[in-house]
This record gives structure tokens, C-alpha cells and sequence, in this order.
């Protein structure tokens, strides 16, 4: 009975971490003009972080939009940290990375990074 409790504990103990999946929505540009949605799932879980990834869509809502609303497709990699509350998100749209880096709160407010371009505000929501 003993030996069967061990190997029952031992299974639970070296099972992998259930995938969770979280909705990402956001506004990117100085007048919010990106609009930006994502399911993510678990990639990685340690005691301090946990990682997701998935498809990310950006579809562009400004007063601008002349031929309807621009959309584009991309992934994104979202990192929250534990301890420090903070957050960190890689966006690849149209083969160009972007970084983002937040604190945790009800949303998240930062600045993206694209090379060879200058820095917009971004804000997410993840739920």
C-alpha cells in the first residue's frame, strides 16, 4: 500500500503544470489608435515566473483609417514576475520584434520598443 501511495505522490509531484490560458487586450500609439487582443497560453512556469505565448492581433481604430480598419497578425511572449510585480511582453508583427516592459496592476502602462522607430505607450489588460 505504501509503495502504491509513493508512486501515486511521485506522479502528482512530476506531472506538468496544468496550462492556464489568459486574454490579453490593449491600446498601442500616443492616441491609442492600435487596438490589440491575444489569447496566450502557458509555456513555462517556475516559483517566481510564469511565461505565456500565442497569436496577437492588432487592428488599427484611429479616425485616420480610410479603406476600414488595417489589421495585422503576429505572436506575442508575455513574462509576469512574481516578486517584483513587473511584467515584460516581446511583439512580432510583419517580422519586426518589439519589447514592453510594466508593472502588474489592474492594467499594465509602458513603453514598446521597435527598432529603428520611437517608443509608444501601450496598455494591456490581462484577465
Amino acid at each position: 500500500m505504501r509503495g502504491v501511495l509513493l508512486l501515486l505522490l511521485l506522479a502528482a509531484w512530476a506531472a506538468p503544470a496544468r496550462s492556464e490560458s489568459l486574454e490579453v487586450t490593449g491600446y498601442a500609439g500616443v492616441l491609442g489608435e492600435w487596438e490589440l487582443t491575444a489569447t496566450i497560453v502557458t509555456q513555462r512556469v517556475s516559483q517566481r515566473t510564469r511565461e505565456y505565448a500565442g497569436p496577437l492581433t492588432m487592428k488599427h481604430v484611429g479616425w485616420c483609417t480610410q479603406d476600414g480598419p488595417q489589421e495585422k497578425s503576429g505572436q506575442i511572449w508575455l513574462r509576469l514576475s512574481t516578486p517584483s510585480s513587473r511584467s515584460k511582453a516581446t511583439v512580432s508583427v510583419d517580422g519586426i520584434e518589439c519589447t514592453y516592459r510594466a508593472s502588474l496592476s489592474d492594467f499594465q502602462s509602458g513603453m514598446m520598443e521597435c527598432p529603428g522607430r520611437a517608443a509608444v505607450p501601450l496598455k494591456l489588460w490581462v484577465k
